[in-house]
């Protein structure tokens, strides 16, 4: 499971240096091979290990072609899709397309989420997390049945 935020660099060919704490799970779990793809709530992108990405195809498949909102899904989050290989220096490459789309520049967060990483700019994953700190702050939303029962 990955959690926490870290700073990396992002070279001048586009790559990144995973974490080493991920670096031993990461090529026994998956041998480094991982899937980027786009986030379409927000401007991140979304890194898998392999096996987990094979999950989410899977459910993919399942939807309907012919229903419009099912096939813009399938078509953003597949057609972005990009396999990525940890070389054995644990860098990626992230591709070009996919750092246009989260406006990836030198600095950038990995921001563990469990099953996955986020990928985010690093000024524009403040800008979020501030925005969300002074949502929580404000207190100006409706709680839905799982968070009602969540408690730390």
């Amino acid at each position: 499971m990955f959690r926490g935020a870290t700073t990396l660099s992002l070279d001048s060919k586009g790559r990144l240096a995973i974490p080493a704490k991920y670096r031993q799970s990461l090529s026994l779990d998956c041998e480094g091979k991982m899937v980027c793809t786009i986030d379409i709530k927000q401007p991140c992108l979304l890194l898998y290990p392999l096996p987990e990405w094979q999950i989410i195809e899977q459910k993919l498949t399942r939807l309907s072609s012919m229903n419009p909102a099912e096939r813009r899904l399938q078509r953003l989050l597949l057609g972005h899709a990009d396999d990525c290989e940890m070389d054995k220096n644990g860098r990626l490459l992230i591709s070009a397309p996919l750092r246009q789309h989260a406006g990836l520049e030198k600095k950038l967060m990995l921001v563990g989420q469990l099953n996955k990483f986020e990928l985010w700019d690093e000024g524009a994953w403040h800008d979020q997390v501030a925005q969300d700190m002074d949502v929580e702050r404000e207190g100006d939303f409706t709680l839905n049945e799982r968070l009602e029962d969540f408690s730390l």
